[in-house]
């Protein structure tokens, strides 16, 4: 059974955990396709994971870079797996396709955003509703993850 896994953002911003969150993807042996809300957010995204920290970068390409079937992880803002990706990354409320193809689709969302949350707890629904394993984690005041449902 597919999972949905909901990671709720305190304090930190999407850029500060989007990198650990994919390179533990891919230490699991997983390809990764990021989706995000628009292909503004998607070319910084795609900046971010190159410069992030200076002893590492995440090996990634977009439509640009061609032959998107040797990226470990792919960047896109439409629904596209063309990596075959087993995990799905859905950031900045992107709409999500038929997700029974992945083992796992994570979405993170902003909890300072009204919008966000709205729309996280309708995604929450609609995962149950399609008979998805949820989870849901949120940081704590230390920037860590704690499993909350």
């Amino acid at each position: 059974m597919a999972e949905a896994w909901f990671y709720h953002l305190v304090g930190k911003r999407l850029e500060d955990v989007l990198p650990g969150l994919i390179e533990r993807s891919l230490e699991r042996g997983w390809r990764v396709v990021v989706q995000a809300g628009s292909e503004e957010r998607r070319d910084a995204l795609d900046a971010h994971l190159w410069t992030y920290a200076e002893e590492s970068f995440l090996p990634h390409g977009t439509r640009r870079d061609g032959d998107p079937s040797r990226q470990p992880v792919y960047l896109t803002a439409e629904g596209d797996n063309p990596n075959g990706a087993a995990v799905r990354f859905l950031v900045d409320r992107a709409e999500p396709p038929d997700l029974a193809v992945y083992e796992r689709a994570v979405y993170i969302f902003d909890g300072g955003d009204p919008e966000a949350l709205q729309d996280a707890r309708r995604r929450w629904r609609d995962a149950k509703a399609a008979g998805l394993d949820v989870t849901y984690w949120q940081q704590d005041d230390r920037g860590r993850w704690v499993k909350k449902a």
